[in-house]
């Protein structure tokens, strides 16, 4: 079976205990910035089979054409991001690819034997991520985003000029 891969993943995510922690351990031991913070981004969605409004702080960074995603969940909501207590669950994620069709994306990996495991949205942004159970800790996120080609080909400039000042960009 031959699968054509459109895009090349453009996204590694991982969940923090603390953003601005976190943001400083990149740039001091992986030289990855400058970063670009959103603060109180809400994701609506269905988790588990139940609806959940998750909320959190997140940073983009990039080490060449890789961005990489840092969450801090800041609700208890149940979620992808958090144990059954709604403790965040620290370090590596998510691998994650931009979609301009969510819906076929979806059904996509469905044929693929993935099963959905988070589908949500945000302000311009939908994303979904699928899994399969019987490979855990292994996530798969599409995102569906009407500027995220751009954004990413902005941080990715900003990253290759960077001369290591300023490296926390709040927006919003």
């Amino acid at each position: 079976m031959s699968l054509e891969v459109p895009e090349p993943a453009v996204q590694m995510g991982y969940v923090v205990a603390d953003l601005d922690a976190a943001i400083e351990h990149w740039v001091t031991h992986a030289g990855v910035g400058p970063w670009t913070v959103f603060r109180g981004v809400s994701l609506t969605g269905r988790y588990a089979g139940q609806d959940t409004v998750v909320s959190m702080d997140v940073a983009m960074g990039y080490t060449g054409d890789l961005q990489i995603e840092l969450m801090q969940i800041t609700s208890s909501t149940p979620s992808p991001y958090t144990d059954a207590a709604g403790n965040p669950l620290a370090g590596p994620h998510h691998i994650a690819w931009i979609t301009d069709d969510l819906d076929s994306a979806l059904a996509a990996a469905r044929d693929r034997g993935l099963e959905e495991l988070f589908v949500a949205e945000g302000p311009g942004t939908r994303v979904a991520y699928v899994h399969a159970p019987s490979q855990p800790g292994v996530v798969f996120e599409y995102i569906q985003s009407a500027g995220m080609r751009e954004l990413i080909a902005y941080g990715i400039e900003q990253s290759r000029s960077w001369d290591g000042t300023n490296p926390v960009r709040p927006v919003g």
